[in-house]
């Protein structure tokens, strides 16, 4: 189990250098410039903004530059960010997301299983189709329809919210964020734990089981759970990047400081330094999930081997 670890982990190391390469060029072929703005400056400012910046070096030692402090984990100064560096911006951001993205994905997780488990047990009951018409519903209406939405009825009709903002990790601005994130986890996990329960409750050890007269409730938290959760533990990883991609939506629809305002404005800047280094942090948290799924893999198979 170790060397796989560290088999992965030395793995993360040129598809980190891959994802930083293709996003530095492509972000510097894309049109305008960091300092292209409505009020035009004087060619001197212009130039010392560049030589501040090392924009003024050729596009290989730009990247060369940018590639040394990065390997430092110095993810460079912001272009439109007056007096704060990149590290800053992301120190700032990060908690606010990872706080309601891992808090949504907790919930989802104990709920979905909850739900899809109930649904399998009861096929063709109430339970089992109200999970899948919640299923149904969270795949079908995107983010951005549902978080204005809680908007309306929360905020403005029954006024038992706010509406948008954030103050210091309040619970009142947590809630509807994490409500909406949530409801779309949950309609992921619950179809996947729901399916993956009734064929593991069809297999012949489970048969077994029953053949010894052990009651439903031993059959399914000691012999079926474990094998059922796999799928469900195989699909974490891309809802917990999915959160990050939906926090574009949810943390701009509720005004919450985190990483997708960063990239938002990072992007309509035309800020380099800001891109990349969210390129960097998200593909870091990813291939770190993706190696924290194969682990708990193991934990529940003991058959599988690395």
């Amino acid at each position: 189990m170790w060397s796989y670890t560290l088999r992965r982990l030395l793995a993360t190391i040129p598809t980190l250098l891959a994802v930083i390469t293709a996003c530095y060029f492509l972000v510097h072929a894309a049109p305008g410039g960091p300092f292209d703005s409505d009020k035009q400056v004087s060619a001197a400012v212009l130039a010392n903004l560049q030589a501040k910046y090392h924009l003024d070096l050729p596009p290989w030692q730009q990247y060369l530059f940018y590639l040394n402090n990065v390997i430092h984990g110095d993810l460079g100064a912001s272009f439109r960010y007056a007096d704060w560096s990149v590290n800053d911006l992301v120190a700032a951001a990060l908690p606010v997301s990872l706080s309601i993205g891992g808090l949504s994905m907790l919930i989802s997780f104990f709920v979905g299983v909850a739900m899809g488990t109930a649904a399998a047990l009861r096929q063709n009951s109430a339970a089992d189709y109200g999970v899948m018409l919640v299923g149904n519903l969270g795949s079908v209406f995107p983010s951005f329809v549902i978080g204005p939405v809680l908007v309306l009825v929360f905020a403005l009709w029954l006024h038992w919210l706010p509406a948008g903002g954030w103050d210091d990790f309040k619970p009142a601005f947590m809630i509807m964020p994490v409500a909406l994130l949530t409801f779309i986890n949950v309609a992921t996990i619950a179809r996947v734990m729901r399916g993956s329960l009734i064929e593991v409750m069809h297999s012949n050890f489970i048969r077994t089981a029953r053949a010894k007269g052990l009651p439903t409730r031993i059959v399914v938290l000691r012999h079926a759970l474990k094998p059922a959760l796999l799928p469900v533990i195989s699909v974490l990883s891309p809802l917990a990047i999915s959160s990050i991609t939906a926090a574009l939506v949810t943390e701009t629809v509720f005004s919450i400081p985190g990483l997708g305002k960063l990239i938002v404005n990072g992007a309509g800047n035309r800020d380099y330094t800001l891109v990349l280094g969210l390129v960097v942090l998200i593909t870091v948290l990813a291939v770190t999930l993706n190696l924290i799924v194969d682990l708990a893999y193991a934990a529940l198979d003991p058959k599988i081997r690395y």
